[in-house]
């Protein structure tokens, strides 16, 4: 037992002494190639399931507030909508189901057919707004992979677009006529 104790701790020192060798290069031998790293639009596409993380990782930081504040604003629109509903419906069913009776005094002057279409007017904006979420959201991730892929795109001088004023002839009446001419150099 004590045999085996000892070439286990002999392996395992030889193990550790080999790994803390030091190999001495020269400097001259020493090539560092730098390798670009590649941008990956499905890494910010992934990334971008929390929102703006995408647009981080695609240089566009400026975005995020942009994002946040378009879902805070429509999560708000969600939420108050979602509460007013959930009120109304409220008051609606006590009153059905009570005779009349009614929940909230400040509803006391609303007849039951207003409250019911308030109600309906409430639900109907909260599903809009839920769908508008989840529109916001969708522009988010799209936007972060389309961007993903733009990343590397290069423009130059020699891509260029110019808008000119320029006379173009009527052939029908023999006459010109002001027109814009439109160049794109490549």
């Amino acid at each position: 037992m004590q045999r085996r104790l000892f070439i286990i701790l002999l392996l395992m020192g030889l193990a550790v002494s080999a790994q803390a060798q030091r190999v001495e290069a020269s400097k001259d031998t020493v090539i560092r190639i730098a390798v670009p790293k590649e941008h990956n639009p499905n890494k910010a596409l992934l990334l971008s399931i929390i929102p703006g993380a995408g647009q981080i990782y695609n240089g566009q930081a400026w975005k995020v507030p942009i994002f946040y504040a378009a879902l805070g604003g429509v999560g708000y629109f969600v939420y108050d909508n979602y509460t007013n509903m959930r009120a109304f419906k409220n008051e609606y069913l006590h009153r059905i189901n009570n005779g009349g009776e009614r929940v909230w005094e400040e509803y006391a002057s609303y007849p039951d057919n207003s409250i019911y279409n308030m109600y309906q007017t409430y639900n109907k904006n909260f599903q809009q707004f839920v769908l508008i979420t989840a529109v916001v959201y969708g522009i988010n991730l799209l936007d972060a992979y389309v961007f993903g892929h733009l990343y590397d795109f290069n423009i130059n001088d020699d891509l260029a677009m110019s808008i000119e004023p320029s006379v173009t002839p009527l052939y029908t009446s023999m006459s010109l006529a002001p027109s814009l001419q439109v160049s794109f150099r490549f």
